[in-house]
């Protein structure tokens, strides 16, 4: 493996290590680990959007022409971004605005990179022996979805407010009052859009190539 790749291994190796200890230090203190997130997180409409994204990524994979991508990597990916997304995403608007400290915006940061490129960058470095070409591309491609992901697994819709972002309640994150996807479809439409034109990449040939 070249230099360049085993120190930025090792560098995002010692960044995850750091933000296990500050979770390890008081999980109690990050939303994520609570229940209430898991309530959050497991209702019907969303359970549904991860299988059938899920199910895409995973059997289209092998298929695409990419040899980096198999079934396993579209599977923990796609499980990783569902768990992690909403709660990054909400984070990141929360500490923005200086609701949340600066450390839940590292373990977010570390969530996000190892949801999105660094887990399959090892994944394939141990299947492969090196460290993948694609590990930039992935992140570039991977990163919008993984944003698009957490925006759309945030819709809310609440009375006498209409649809919204959970992260911009004072409850979040907690059981949105409402289940019925019919009420987000329009607004969920361009996130599940955003989805779709990134398995077409993957999947349509490049007519150059």
């Amino acid at each position: 493996m070249e230099p360049f790749f085993i120190s930025y291994m090792v560098i995002w190796i010692l960044t995850c290590l750091v933000a296990i200890g500050a979770f390890a230090l008081s999980p109690e203190s990050f939303s994520f680990s609570r229940p209430e997130y898991r309530r959050f997180m497991f209702v019907p409409w969303k359970l549904t959007t991860f299988a059938v994204a899920t199910i895409g990524f995973t059997f289209i994979a092998p298929y695409t022409g990419d040899p980096t991508w198999d079934h396993i990597d579209g599977f923990f990916m796609s499980t990783l971004t569902f768990l992690s997304a909403p709660w990054v995403v909400g984070t990141l608007y929360l500490t923005i605005r200086r609701r949340l400290p600066l450390r839940d915006l590292y373990v977010a940061l570390c969530l996000w990179m190892f949801s999105a490129s660094w887990s399959y960058d090892l994944y394939l470095v141990l299947r492969d022996g090196h460290y993948p070409e694609t590990w930039l591309s992935n992140l570039c491609a991977s990163s919008v979805i993984y944003f698009a992901a957490g925006l759309l697994w945030n819709l809310d819709w609440r009375i006498n407010r209409g649809v919204t972002f959970s992260f911009l309640e004072s409850d979040w994150p907690s059981v949105p009052p409402t289940v019925t996807f019919a009420r987000l479809f329009w607004y969920a439409l361009p996130f599940m859009l955003i989805v779709t034109a990134a398995i077409l990449y993957f999947v349509v040939p490049n007519p150059f190539d």
